[in-house]
């Protein structure tokens, strides 16, 4: 009977799971979207019991479409949306409050005070993080501030902060989430732990200084494990609704996971992912670089008995969810039309379009920003606006290219791309052509997916070293630079300034 490994691919709008063979070809997909559910302007939260029953539901979806059983899985992987928190009771399994996902700044205002306080060094010195509410620790210190304390009958509903003392709550990104749910363990990995600003990326461990200083208390932290772990994080319960006991033994970030998928295994090597956010990484090998220039250092993977392969990161948070604002707004029906839109015009006549939605991520870091438009005219059609916000995705992506050349001192020569904008021929030879440097679309774009199922099937052996999936990797098209540098730069030039208008926009109610 083949054996083959499966993928969970848990992300922030939905749930996949795909079934890889030993090529790396996809076997089995199925997918299902959830709510996103916004309660207050700039919050947004999931319902992580919707994401775990979503979760089975997929898995025992695609196994069905593809006509396999569930012992045909050697090994389950995980990547997942990273930074999205969930506090939950260890004993029931049941989270006190929704997910806070990645996009929600409710905690600005406690990033304001750690910014003020002088803390922001220290932060970024230990963890390779910028004090954002972007990341774990504020979005778990505001839970156990506000979240309704749940009337247990073990407690008596007492103080969600005492009962985290007492190890009856814990917390974890959406990895954590589902490896517990899946195997009854308590474990997140490197990557996953080093978005949470509560990990020291250089010790490689809790630091007790931040956990005192979210004040969350050491007992509800996951127990912190390598990417691609031959030990397993454990097994599917055979009495659970796999009806099999399979290993859980591999977990990546999603980007972390999409940079393993794309087999960006050496030092230099690079990928930018375009999803609702674009999230560019550059593997630093065994040094955590530190940025000059705005850039997260992060942990890439750590595979079994090996050290720490570090990377440095710029995130966009709107790219994708520009194309979608677009679709909101119907200014196109569908995303497969904007290349259309877009080509039909010679240029945006002047117009750009900055889709800080929720604020600028790297190298800006302004969570006050908000999306503007600017240079329009009497004449600017629909059309402008559109290749605008195309041509925005590539500019973004062009402002972390020149901030991961001036900390690394390495030149991209070849930029790997994935996920699910890049199906737009139109946006690869733009994006070429804006950062003067080749694109390497590859065979099989679902790169996150691949980069976890890599990750758990090293762990278990199906795969017997890295070397076996750089022979996997194949390329889609390339797309080289057709414009000229000094025209790309002018146009470039201008992006800046519209970068400026967009900044310091968003103010509170209070202090106006």
């Amino acid at each position: 009977m083949t054996q083959y490994v499966g993928a969970i691919d848990q992300g922030t709008t939905g749930t996949r799971f795909m079934v890889f063979d030993h090529e790396g070809q996809v076997v089995a997909n199925a997918y299902e979207q959830h709510e996103q559910i916004y309660p207050n302007p700039g919050w947004v939260e999931h319902d992580p019991m919707e994401i775990w029953e979503n979760t089975q539901q997929v898995v025992l979806d695609g196994l069905a479409d593809a006509g396999l059983d569930a012992d045909q899985l050697e090994a389950i992987g995980i990547t997942n949306q990273r930074e999205t928190t969930i506090v939950w009771d260890k004993d029931s399994g049941r989270p006190v409050h929704n997910a806070l996902v990645w996009q929600d700044r409710r905690t600005t205002d406690r990033v304001e005070e750690l910014q003020e306080a002088d803390k922001v060094e220290e932060i970024r010195e230990k963890t390779g993080l910028e004090a954002d509410a972007y990341f774990s620790a504020t979005k778990t210190e505001w839970i156990l501030d506000n979240a309704e304390p749940l009337k247990m009958q073990s407690s008596r509903g007492g103080d969600l902060r005492d009962r985290a003392r007492a190890g009856e709550l814990v917390m974890g990104t959406i990895d954590a989430w589902l490896i517990y749910n899946l195997t009854g363990n308590h474990i997140t990995d490197v990557t996953n732990a080093s978005r949470t600003m509560l990990y020291n990326i250089r010790e490689m461990e809790w630091d007790d200084e931040l956990l005192d200083e979210f004040d969350v208390p050491r007992e509800m932290v996951p127990e912190v494990r390598p990417s691609s772990d031959e030990e397993y994080y454990g097994h599917t319960d055979a009495d659970g609704f796999l009806g099999e006991e399979i290993p859980v033994a591999g977990a990546l970030g999603d980007q972390q996971a999409a940079l393993f998928g794309q087999t960006c295994f050496d030092e230099g090597d690079a990928k930018n992912t375009y999803g609702t956010g674009s999230f560019y990484l550059m593997n630093t090998g065994n040094e955590a670089v530190k940025s000059d220039h705005g850039l997260l250092t992060t942990v890439g993977f750590q595979m079994s008995g090996e050290p720490v392969q570090y990377a440095l990161e710029g995130s966009i948070f709107i790219t994708g969810a520009a194309i979608e604002w677009l679709e909101d707004v119907d200014l196109i029906n569908n995303a497969a039309q904007t290349a259309e839109l877009a080509r039909s015009v010679d240029s945006t006549d002047g117009v750009y379009m900055v889709p800080a939605f929720t604020g600028l991520g790297a190298p800006h870091w302004d969570g006050r920003a908000r999306g503007t438009i600017v240079g329009m005219t009497r004449g600017t059609s629909k059309e402008h606006i559109v290749r605008a916000t195309l041509e925005s995705i590539a500019y973004q992506t062009r402002d972390i290219a020149e901030a991961m050349e001036a900390d690394s001192g390495v030149e991209t020569t070849t930029l790997r791309v994935d996920g699910g904008a890049v199906k737009n021929n139109f946006l690869c030879q733009l994006q070429s052509d804006i950062i003067q440097t080749d694109i390497a679309r590859p065979e099989v774009d679902e790169t996150t997916a691949l980069g976890s199922a890599y990750a758990a099937g090293l762990a278990v052996g199906y795969w017997d070293n890295v070397d076996e999936l750089r022979d996997n990797w194949q390329v889609d098209r390339e797309f080289t630079p057709e414009k000229d540098q000094a025209e790309v730069d002018k146009l470039y030039s201008r992006w800046d300034d519209a970068v400026e208008r967009s900044k310091d926009w968003a103010v509170d109610e209070e202090d106006e």
